[in-house]
């Protein structure tokens, strides 16, 4: 009879297998210690929302072509949460009374778009969040960039391989003024600019013009572009870069005409991170300033600055520079063997004796020849197993075999905590 046939899991998913999880928890790991050195606290949202909380902030795209919806058994139309900026207005929105403002939040879960999957991007993934609600000084934004930072220097991304590019939308606003680009045309120029690295020059040129740009037009925008030294003429830049360099984190910055992030969404300062090497294409984390975030809530006007990254860009890149722990396959330290079925239940005790010390211990599932049970252990890459054979169980010793260097010896059940102290501080000095 023929075996049936695997069900193949749904295109864009992700499957978890324990090495994913593994990079999965240490970017988590990343994440919350440099949301909780900046004081920030953790929340989160529902996984499935109504449709209409996206409808009126996130745009039409979004809505019809992005998210994964569908009717609830009570014909609700809902979807699986594309983003969580919505959410957070509505939350917030709810008790803004009783909150106690500038807020800092911060939250990692996962998030559902329907796009094309490709290196980079999935349907599904996990998002970092962060946000500062209630202030609206370019310190702020200094900080949640200076998080930022923190997050790749901890992860082992050091300055000449990420850069955080910096922009803000008034100076470019000022900009567009001085050459003449009518309010209208400025979304259309804007999603050039943000493409220019993507086209040949000649071809960029060419669609610009046909955007309406006259020639002293396009190349005053290209004068902008390359102005790197165009931040001084802006006040908020000017204060930006100096708490950046208060707050340690001026080394990751650089500022670039080029980042033109939401025009449509973002007021002032905007930022994105980049790997260097250019192996992904794709943006680390981005943000920016933001106004009146709750006015499509019903709640009263609020200023924030925030940013997001996904897992996926930031797990390949760590992936590439090898700045991802070795894979452990098993949490546990020791392994208790089981020698027969009289001393089962004494190795179970062992073990649980060795966890109320603190120490992670797995017992043998079964009674099972001991080279067996060695050879398991060494390739869960243990680093200590136990042997409570009849005599050992008689005079209160167990065998210890340090699985570094294979010695073995009996120690008293006393000193047994000891003994395996020092096996695991061996073991972490050869590593």
């Amino acid at each position: 009879m023929a075996n049936k046939a695997l069900i193949q899991k749904i295109k864009g998913a992700r499957e978890f297998y324990p090495e994913q999880m593994a990079l999965r928890n240490f970017i988590y790991e990343k994440v919350r210690r440099a949301s909780r050195a900046f004081g920030y606290q953790e929340w989160d949202a529902p996984f499935i929302e109504p449709i209409e909380l996206y409808a009126a902030k996130s745009g039409e795209e979004l809505v019809k072509k992005q998210s994964f919806t569908f009717n609830d058994r009570d014909g609700e139309f809902v979807t699986l949460r594309p983003e969580l900026t919505p959410s957070l207005a509505r939350m917030i929105a709810a008790k803004q009374g009783e909150l106690t403002f500038p807020l800092r939040w911060w939250s990692f879960g996962p998030f559902w778009r329907y796009e094309s999957p490709q290196k980079g991007r999935s349907r599904e993934f996990f998002q970092w969040n962060i946000d500062m609600l209630g202030t609206d000084s370019p310190e702020a934004d200094a900080e949640l960039i200076a998080v930022g930072a923190e997050f790749l220097r901890s992860a082992g991304l050091k300055p000449d391989r990420a850069v955080i590019y910096v922009n803000n939308r008034r100076l470019m606003d000022a900009e567009f003024d001085a050459l003449g680009i009518p309010p209208e045309k400025r979304l259309d120029v804007s999603n050039l600019v943000d493409r220019r690295t993507k086209m040949d020059p000649a071809k960029w040129d060419e669609n610009a013009l046909g955007l309406g740009l006259d020639q002293k037009q396009l190349g005053g925008l290209k004068d902008i572009l390359g102005n790197f030294d165009l931040w001084k003429k802006s006040d908020e830049l000017t204060r930006l870069f100096s708490a950046l360099e208060a707050l340690g984190a001026r080394e990751y910055v650089k500022f670039d005409p080029n980042i033109m992030r939401g025009l449509l969404y973002y007021t002032g300062t905007v930022f994105e991170a980049f790997d260097t090497t250019g192996s992904v294409r794709r943006a680390i984390f981005g943000g920016g300033r933001y106004d009146n975030l709750l006015a499509d809530v019903g709640g009263q006007p609020l200023s924030g600055v925030g940013f997001a990254m996904g897992d996926v860009v930031i797990g390949i890149i760590l992936q590439e520079a090898g700045l991802v722990p070795e894979f452990e396959p098993s949490p546990a330290q020791a392994l208790v063997t089981v020698f027969d079925e009289k001393l089962w239940m004494q190795s179970y005790a062992l073990a649980a004796e060795l966890r109320r010390a603190g120490m992670n211990a797995m017992v043998y599932p079964e009674p099972a020849k001991l080279p067996k049970q060695f050879k398991f252990a060494d390739r869960m890459k243990m680093k200590a197993v136990l042997v409570l054979g009849p005599d050992e169980a008689e005079k209160g010793l167990v065998v210890v075999k340090n699985l570094g260097t294979s010695e073995q010896e009996q120690v008293k059940r006393e000193a047994l905590l000891s003994s395996l102290q020092k096996i695991l501080a061996f073991n972490v000095k050869q590593d």
